[in-house]
């Protein structure tokens, strides 16, 4: 029943808007007939993925369907724009590659690994989650790194008979399971969905093509700089009532032993991942064709890394039916004049606000609309191609207003529900919804000090 209210709501916003007359121009900007379409299908997209009143990916075909209905474009062209995006082989690759690095063993690994040589000592073992966390987020996407620390950081607990709930070592190390994660989704442009979104949208519609080590040159210092924030703020709120962990002497070295050497699958998974980074880094390859052949690598004759009924089991395909949506509306929006219209009548005195303060208050005003869209995905489709717009009317360089926003867009510290990432280690018990926003309120506004930092220190040396 409550889905069928939300839903009726969703059409009735819809139609509402629809119908009610053209309001006035905002500047130069007026919102055509086909601009008010494409608001009205928006609002009803947005009501569908906030309440979730059907699935996301299903809310996302319908989207599809309405812009053609409502005679904002052939369903030919809203298709193509979407599915036709190359960004879309980026996303499917990166997920092939993180399946494979689940798959293979190879992330327990590798964290199990770096968990050895913090010690024992809780604060240490605190600071290796979120520097592991963020470390592995770099390539592959946050929601697999939080599934791999998940039952690690559960292990530990559970070893040091800490009570869900009871311990505030337990919330610390259960939340940096996120956001360790959730920061380091931002280094680069493998790190999250939302990235992805916000590289096509730049160069679709503001003629913004943004390279691997180019995102890295801000997203980087960014991570880096909120890694030591966070620990300090989860240490800070929640005090570890234990200095060390009653653990003995080399637990994590008979862990890794029993694992024994890397396996041919752990092998191969490694060259691949290996091979995908260097090209990334070091060639001028379009980054979504190499994150595709990294992904179809692992399916040739010998790798025998993983089935692909296996990658049809753990590739999130409705993101990419979200992502597809997401493009086509966010385009439509924009070549309709709605997005220039809604930047000017929301953020028109954007261009007054000093330099230096700017990209703080695109990052809080866009934590805050995460708060409401609970994806990071959904938040990069609505908000890109509005400041790509409000970019283009105050004559401003797009990149100063959608990267902060792009960034932010992964940055679900508040709410459980924000983000799949989050809900994860929630999962587990140890943490209540209220302890994730008591610590992800204060991470919100530091996060914001480190994106207009780097936003502005790297930017001075262009």
């Amino acid at each position: 029943m409550r889905k069928a209210v939300y839903l009726a709501i969703g059409v009735a916003v819809m139609l509402g808007i629809h119908i009610l007359p053209a309001p006035p121009p905002v500047g130069d900007a007026a919102l055509t007939l086909e601009g008010k379409a494409c608001l009205a299908v928006l609002a009803f997209a947005v009501v569908l993925w906030i309440s979730e009143a059907l699935p996301f990916a299903v809310t996302s075909l319908f989207v599809l369907l309405l812009i053609p209905a409502f005679g904002v474009e052939d369903y030919a062209v809203v298709v193509r724009t979407g599915f036709g995006n190359p960004i879309i082989t980026f996303f499917l690759g990166v997920l092939l590659l993180s399946t494979a690095f689940s798959r293979s063993g190879l992330g327990p690994r590798l964290a199990l690994n770096i968990l050895r040589r913090v010690g024992t000592r809780t604060d240490r073992v605190l600071l290796g989650f979120l520097v592991v966390g963020a470390a592995l987020s770099m390539w592959i996407t946050d929601m697999a790194v939080a599934a791999i620390l998940l039952p690690l950081g559960v292990g530990i607990l559970q070893d040091a008979e800490l009570k869900p709930l009871e311990s505030n070592f337990g919330r610390a190390l259960m939340i940096s399971c996120a956001f360790g994660p959730l920061i380091g989704g931002i280094a680069t442009p493998a790190g999250t969905g939302a990235n992805p979104i916000a590289l096509s949208y730049l160069k679709e519609l503001a003629g913004v093509e943004i390279s691997f080590l180019e995102w890295m040159r801000y997203g980087l210092p960014a991570a880096v700089l909120m890694i030591p924030i966070a620990w300090q703020v989860l240490l800070r709120i929640f005090p570890p009532e234990l200095e060390k962990l009653p653990m003995k002497e080399g637990e994590l070295e008979e862990k890794l032993t029993a694992l024994g050497p890397l396996t041919p699958a752990e092998l191969k998974t490694l060259v691949v991942f290996g091979m995908t980074i260097t090209l990334w880094l070091l060639t001028s390859l379009p980054i979504q064709g190499v994150a595709l052949f990294g992904g179809v690598t692992l399916f040739l004759p010998g790798m025998n890394v993983m089935s692909w009924k296996d990658a049809q089991h753990d590739v999130d395909w409705g993101g990419i039916l979200l992502i597809v949506a997401g493009i086509s509306l966010g385009m439509m929006v924009y070549e309709t004049g709605a997005a220039e219209w809604v930047a000017l009548a929301l953020m028109g005195r954007m261009g007054e606000v000093p330099t230096i303060l700017r990209p703080f208050l695109i990052v809080l005003g866009v934590a805050l609309l995460h708060l409401f869209f609970s994806s990071n995905t959904v938040t990069s489709t609505i908000i890109m191609p509005i400041l790509i717009a409000l970019a283009a009317s105050l004559a401003l360089d797009p990149w100063t207003l959608a990267g902060p926003a792009a960034f932010t867009s992964s940055l679900a510290f508040i709410l459980v529900t924000e983000s799949p990432t989050n809900v994860i280690p929630y999962s587990s018990g140890y943490f209540s919804i209220r302890d994730m926003a008591k610590a992800g309120i204060v991470m919100t506004f530091f996060a914001a000090i480190c994106v207009a930092a780097s936003i502005l220190v790297m930017g001075a040396f262009e």
